[in-house]
């Protein structure tokens, strides 16, 4: 049976790195992919080989920095890896065409270093994705398998048993339990195989690759006892906090001197390389589509102001991160004298205070370009969960567990949210779901997925009046 070797993986994961940057070169300097393309790629030997010569280190230095030589078992994403093989072919491309201005390697086609640096990036993220999926076959069958013991048979021990042989693409085998006062079988194909005093004995009789002790820390003898003995018999001791259920599942860790401090909640965006990406995306993109549609805004303000007397632009007070209040900006859609303002009530269907262009621009969410604003003044973001009036807040906050999570990050013109039908005077709980999913699982591509799917959301959405 195949036992893991971390060092024999990575080793094999930079070859088949290498040989990736390989097969872009020869891809994009070959005569073939000039004549698909309609690109003259082609450039002399010398220089090839300089380009492969500066690649092969700065690119496994950069996938050691980013973490892509590190054990991915326990990830449940078959794409886990994309996004970082993006970030970091994003550098290369930073660094090359340093390298080149320099004079360092002589090119002379503008468009090489972006044609290498878009072939390597699929090619490697299908080299990734195979990679994947070759293990987790291997593993659903048998092979690669890691081999657990449990410390302590009660209900969290269980719990991970149960979550273990659900998720075979881990590729773990639980062996047995260990626990001074539970006996027999506990679940179907696996036992209570001794007392904790029987480590030493079952470690020198079966195979024990990870050990993972579920007893409440309130055994603080019994705990130390167990982690001495594991590191005395040389095999990895991991612990199950108690309080386990408070954390989610990726937990931010910090020390504060040599006390560890567990961050309840894991949000993404509290990184600031993260935060800088997700602004960056933002001004670009907001940039690029107010040049594109300043002819609508143009033209939709002339409406707003023509069919109805008041101001062309409306704003409101909504809360945004951390609890700030902030002024979000629309384009009226209401008559001013119908109470346009109320605080404590949502719009309805056929809302009589709605002007006949206002029908139209509420429905496809033309009101809402003017937030553009609000996103480039940086009270907002393209994608985030979407703000609230001050009064609901208050009063989502009391009834409505975990609402306050959601202002953890900006909140959005669209969200996660809002792309799986809920909005406006739709399911608050289900709702604020999403948006803790959002906040917990935010990433670039997450943002561009809410944005395609935006578009056709708004053609059939229902709840927009």
């Amino acid at each position: 049976m195949i036992r893991e070797n971390q060092k024999v993986f990575n080793s094999v994961n930079v070859l088949l790195d290498m040989l990736v940057i390989l097969v872009s070169l020869f891809i994009i300097t070959s005569s073939f992919f000039s004549k698909i393309f309609k690109f003259n790629l082609v450039i002399d030997f010398r220089n090839t080989v300089l380009i492969f010569m500066f690649l092969i280190p700065s690119y496994i230095l950069l996938y050691s920095v980013f973490e892509l030589y590190a054990p991915q078992r326990a990830i449940k994403s078959m794409f886990s890896e994309t996004f970082k093989i993006m970030e970091v072919n994003l550098i290369e491309f930073f660094l090359l065409t340093m390298t080149i201005s320099i004079g360092a390697i002589a090119i002379t086609s503008p468009g090489f270093i972006a044609v290498l640096i878009i072939v390597n990036t699929c090619l490697a993220s299908i080299e990734r994705f195979l990679l994947r999926l070759i293990l987790r076959y291997l593993r659903a069958k048998g092979f690669n398998i890691k081999y657990i013991l449990i410390i302590g048979a009660g209900e969290v021990g269980v719990k991970l048993f149960n979550t273990i042989k659900k998720n075979t693409y881990l590729g773990y085998k639980v062996i047995g339990f260990l626990d001074d006062d539970i006996e027999g079988e506990l679940e179907e194909g696996v036992k209570v195989i001794g007392k904790i005093k029987d480590l030493d004995k079952i470690y020198a009789e079966q195979i024990v690759d990870r050990v993972i002790i579920s007893i409440s820390p309130r055994h603080f003898e019994l705990l130390q006892n167990i982690i001495d003995n594991c590191e005395k018999i040389g095999v990895r001791a991991e612990i199950i906090p108690d309080y386990y259920r408070y954390v989610t599942s990726h937990p931010n860790i910090e020390s504060i001197d040599d006390i560890p401090i567990i961050s309840v909640r894991r949000i993404p965006l509290d990184i600031s390389y993260n935060h800088y990406i997700k602004r960056i995306f933002d001004i670009i993109f907001v940039s690029t589509a107010f040049i594109i549609f300043s002819p609508l805004l143009i033209i939709i303000a002339l409406l707003v102001k023509l069919t109805s007397k008041g101001p062309i632009i409306y704003s409101q007070e909504r809360v945004g991160k951390d609890g700030e209040i902030f002024k979000i900006y629309k384009f009226r859609s209401m008559y001013t004298e119908n109470s346009y303002i109320d605080e404590e009530k949502w719009t309805q269907k056929d809302d009589p205070r709605i002007t006949p262009i206002g029908k139209f621009i509420r429905k496809t969410s033309i009101d809402e370009l003017p937030q553009f604003y609000n996103i480039l003044k940086g009270n907002m973001s393209l994608v985030g969960p979407r703000p609230e009036r001050p009064y609901f807040v208050d009063k989502f906050k009391e009834s409505i567990p975990r609402y306050m999570i959601k202002h953890h990050v900006q909140p959005g013109m669209t969200g996660l949210a809002q792309i799986n039908g809920y909005r406006g005077n739709t399911s608050i709980k289900k709702r604020i779901k999403f948006d803790i999913e959002y906040v917990e699982n935010w990433g670039i591509l997450l943002d561009l997925k809410i944005i395609i799917k935006t578009i056709p959301t708004l053609i059939k959405d229902q709840n927009a009046y």
